[in-house]
């Protein structure tokens, strides 16, 4: 029994000492549990400082430039990361920053010789620049890498690549200017070759603006001219001077300047995108690089245009101009480049004075207009009108698509100036008669070529259009007074006592009467007969001249039906020769007979 006891208490303490251990053993897995997790979150993060910290020696050392461009982002990583683990005074910082230092500098060098070498080809004569400007754009890491680390090679790309554009662009644009000017025509207006100059000897300022043209063009005559401004032309590949000197061609200054300042818009545009986009700027800083690289070819460009303009007398040249950069500036407004506003701006503010000078000078030139001086008297067209037409016209149509209201006051001005001029040439005619016709003459050939180009409702057109009627109405009554004078003053003198209540004034003017009404029952015909002979042979347009008879002859019935009127009052009611008035149906049909065809 004892022994039980004894092994029973033994197998007890045994127990009691495997439950201690099993509790220790659990504490002690606990603990390593623990262990084990710490030094995992801290092999974590040590392997990848590790691995942010491995930087090998053979790292910049590409096959390709892809290879070199995919090296580089690593290593600009490392340098980043160095960086921000020295701002944490890690140790292990220390260890790398030689080799990183190392490869930076390896990197920059290599970068310099490769945007350098792409640079230097831009020089070689018959360069296509767009090409190697392509490839730059594609690694333009390595200049956002030059900048971050090593901004003095960046300062020198940069400075060597606005050196060698700015003298690309100048040299280009130099030799295109003057090559342009070859096969500019070489018969130009001069100071003489004004609106109001007398036609002499001189070509009475007429030359062929080109060869394929059949019909001669003045100076103020806008021809084919405006095509220049239609989208077509406006935005037409630029000229190739040597192609137009073999064909003979020659062009109007208009179209040599549209080709000049094209190729400068599509260069300008380019460029200034390609600075944004490769050197990272914007704003002004864009403006800077970009005048940086084209001031010198745009100061060239305004220079020349100086020398142009000041010795210019063109004015339809420098207006086509004014409207060539109108429109360019608005396509440069839409492509959202503001490069070349300032140079815009500059241009216009030169051929505006110019064009208003030109415009005044003519203006001057009718004003002062001797019709003494003029030659022989003639009843159609003056040539100082139809010039005046043609100019006008011109300038109208051009300056409705972009309305400037300083043209407009100009415009008005010339044609004051003119329809002085009309009235004064009018003058030194003897007969009214004779003043008429060319008043009408002037008119409407000023009207047709207006109506041609500008708008119907047009102050010039309006204005033409009044003076043409009032004084067609009064020729039509000249016309009228020979062989219906009698009739006409005695229905006019008739209403008038009518009105009054008077008619019995007249009643002892049986003779008259008599006298007017077989008067014009035995002459009328051959007299509308003769009327419109002289109608047709007196107007230069037959249109005009038609619708003038037709005016007559529809006044004539008027006043016939007037004087039937008067003769049907009681004051003459019982006069015998009533009874011979033409039936006045039977008038307007046997007139109708006389209307000219057309």
């Amino acid at each position: 029994k004892t022994r039980m006891e004894e092994m029973l208490s033994s197998f007890q303490s045994d127990l009691s000492s495997i439950s201690s251990e099993i509790q220790t053993l659990q504490q002690q897995s606990v603990s390593m549990s623990v262990r084990l997790k710490n030094r995992q979150a801290v092999r974590s993060q040590l392997s990848q400082l590790v691995d942010e910290l491995v930087v090998p020696s053979t790292m910049i050392s590409p096959v390709t430039e892809q290879e070199f461009l995919e090296q580089l982002h690593e290593l600009n990583n490392k340098i980043n990361f160095a960086k921000e683990l020295s701002f944490r005074e890690t140790l292990a910082c220390a260890d790398i920053q030689d080799i990183v230092d190392r490869l930076k500098i390896k990197a920059v060098s290599k970068i310099r010789e490769f945007i350098l070498q792409k640079i230097y080809s831009f020089r070689k004569p018959m360069t296509n620049y767009q090409i190697p400007q392509n490839t730059l754009l594609k690694y333009r890491f390595f200049y956002q890498f030059l900048l971050a680390n090593e901004r003095t090679v960046a300062k020198e790309i940069r400075d060597e690549y606005v050196d060698t554009m700015s003298k690309i662009y100048y040299s280009y644009f130099k030799s295109y200017s003057s090559r342009l000017l070859k096969v500019q025509y070489e018969d130009v207006a001069d100071k003489d070759d004004l609106m109001g100059v007398e036609d002499t000897a001189k070509k009475d300022i007429l030359y062929c603006f080109c060869p394929s043209l059949k019909s001669r063009n003045t100076i103020f005559t806008l021809g084919q001219r405006g095509a220049v401004l239609s989208p077509a032309e406006l935005e037409a590949p630029i000229l190739i001077p040597h192609a137009a000197q073999r064909g003979d061609c020659r062009y109007p200054y208009e179209t040599l300047f549209r080709s000049q300042h094209y190729a400068l818009l599509d260069n300008g545009c380019r460029e200034y995108l390609f600075l944004s986009d490769f050197f990272m700027v914007a704003g002004n800083s864009a403006l800077d690089l970009f005048n940086s690289v084209m001031g010198k070819t745009l100061s060239m460009f305004l220079k020349n245009m100086l020398t142009y303009v000041s010795d210019c007398y063109d004015s339809i040249a420098i207006f086509l101009c004014i409207h060539i950069i109108l429109r360019f500036k608005a396509i440069t407004a839409k492509r959202n480049i503001p490069a070349l506003d300032k140079y815009w701006e500059a241009v216009l503010e030169m051929l505006w004075p110019r064009f208003e000078l030109i415009l005044e000078m003519n203006i001057q030139s009718i004003r002062n207009t001797d019709p003494q001086k003029l030659g022989v008297l003639d009843t159609r067209p003056h040539y100082i009108t139809r010039r005046y037409a043609e100019f006008s016209s011109a300038i109208v149509s051009i300056n409705q698509t972009f309305p400037n209201e300083r043209t407009n006051t100009l415009l008005g001005q010339l044609q004051i100036e003119v329809e002085n001029f009309v009235l004064k040439m009018a003058a030194e005619f003897p007969s009214r008669k004779d003043q008429l016709i060319f008043l009408i003459n002037n008119y409407d050939m000023m009207l047709g070529v207006l109506m041609e180009r500008a708008a119907d409702d047009s102050k010039e057109v309006e204005g033409f259009q009044q003076l043409l009627r009032a004084r067609t109405q009064e020729f039509i009554e000249e016309i009228l007074a020979p062989p219906f004078g009698g009739m006409i003053t005695f229905v006019k003198d008739s209403e008038a006592l009518m009105e009054k209540g008077q008619l019995d004034k007249l009643r002892n003017d049986e003779v008259r009467i008599t006298q007017l009404v077989r008067g014009f029952s035995s002459t009328w015909k051959q007299s509308v007969e003769a009327l419109s002979q002289d109608v047709m042979r007196s107007f230069t347009n037959f249109k005009n001249g038609t619708s003038i008879i037709q005016g007559a002859l529809t006044q004539l019935i008027q006043y016939y039906h007037g004087f039937h009127k008067v003769l049907s009052q009681p004051t003459f009611r019982s006069l015998a020769v009533r009874s011979e008035l033409i039936n006045l149906h039977h008038l307007m049909v046997e007139v109708k007979k006389h209307k000219p065809n057309f």
